[in-house]
């Protein structure tokens, strides 16, 4: 069913993060950036399959194009869930196939399945078939003991086989024996030849590079190399870093500034509060805003004690900015 066509953009995208890169924050990044491809953290099928589908992958207009990230390792149950995200109006679904927890290899997915590799075959086949989006993986480049680059290439070759176009490769191996998946993001030494050589050996693939990318400037250096880079943490903590890249990668120069995001990401906390959702889950994603500006610490601060305080009142943004100077 899958007409194998990939017309999504990977040249820049935010890494799928549990309980960070939720609705709300993935609206803010839209605000900073309209090129970024944004990802939901990860859900797992059981919980579209069975659970509260709107609470899990519902999502907003405004953050398109966005992919679904699923965890999960039954080919139908990936299958049913890939129409489902069709339904709802993802772009792309991508397959988890690198995250280390324990909580996920006892699920049989993420990165323990980069051993069983004719297993995602058929989780990828069965997916392709079942939508028209777009599908995709996201890997490590080893897992334990299987290290080797070839191994690496064996694997990728199977994906492309089974007629995957787009693999996002996390650029370290995944320890799921003795290291926590905090440990896991940083432990293991960052190898970034394994994926340009993965791009030299199958060029008509499209290779996202990720894991510690930090900079614009090391953005560039990937994309010499690879098709797309993808940075995860490096956005939380600073998420105008997206107005940064954007405008290097894509040269989009536009006049928004930080305090025209804040704006409006203001009137979007007022629509949700108007929904029901409480302040505190709307504050994480803004905490960072001023990243680098003189006050941004008191401005985080002053949100994050005041916030509660105050329940539902907006205003305690505009408090918060006061502390914050402004060249």
């Amino acid at each position: 069913m899958n007409s194998g066509v990939n017309l999504i953009n990977h040249k820049l995208s935010v890494a799928p993060m549990l309980d960070w890169t939720d609705k709300h924050c993935r609206y803010l990044h839209r605000l900073i950036s309209k090129d970024v491809l944004l990802y939901s953290e990860m859900i797992t099928t059981p919980a579209i399959l069975q659970g509260d589908k709107q609470k899990y992958i519902g999502f907003n207009s405004q953050e398109h194009p966005v992919v679904l990230q699923l965890g999960g390792s039954d080919p139908g149950d990936l299958a049913k869930s890939c129409i489902i995200a069709q339904e709802f109006g993802y772009d792309e679904v991508n397959l988890n196939v690198g995250c280390p927890s324990d909580r996920v290899q006892k699920g049989r997915f993420g990165a323990c399945l980069m051993n069983e590799p004719e297993l995602v075959v058929n989780c990828i086949k069965s997916m392709l078939q079942s939508v028209d989006i777009p599908i995709t993986v996201k890997c490590r480049i080893g897992v334990d003991d299987n290290t080797s680059y070839e191994n690496l290439l064996a694997f990728i070759q199977h994906l492309d086989q089974a007629g995957l176009q787009t693999v996002i490769i996390h650029a370290r191996i995944a320890i799921l024996k003795g290291l926590s998946p905090k440990q896991n993001r940083t432990v293991p030494p960052l190898n970034y030849d394994f994926v340009y050589r993965i791009k030299k050996t199958l060029p008509h693939l499209n290779i996202v590079i990720n894991g510690g990318i930090e900079t614009v400037e090391q953005a560039q250096k990937h994309l010499k190399y690879v098709d797309g880079v993808m940075l995860g943490r490096a956005i939380w903590n600073n998420p105008w870093l997206l107005n940064d890249l954007g405008e290097t990668l894509f040269d989009t120069h536009t006049q928004t500034t930080r305090d025209d995001v804040l704006k409006h990401y203001q009137n979007y906390c007022q629509q949700q509060l108007d929904d029901g959702v409480k302040l505190h889950w709307l504050l994480p994603p803004i905490l960072n805003l001023f990243h680098g500006i003189s006050g941004n610490k008191k401005w985080k601060n002053y949100l994050v004690t005041q916030a509660p305080l105050r329940k539902n009142d907006l205003s305690v943004f505009d408090e918060a900015r006061e502390f914050v100077t402004l060249n």
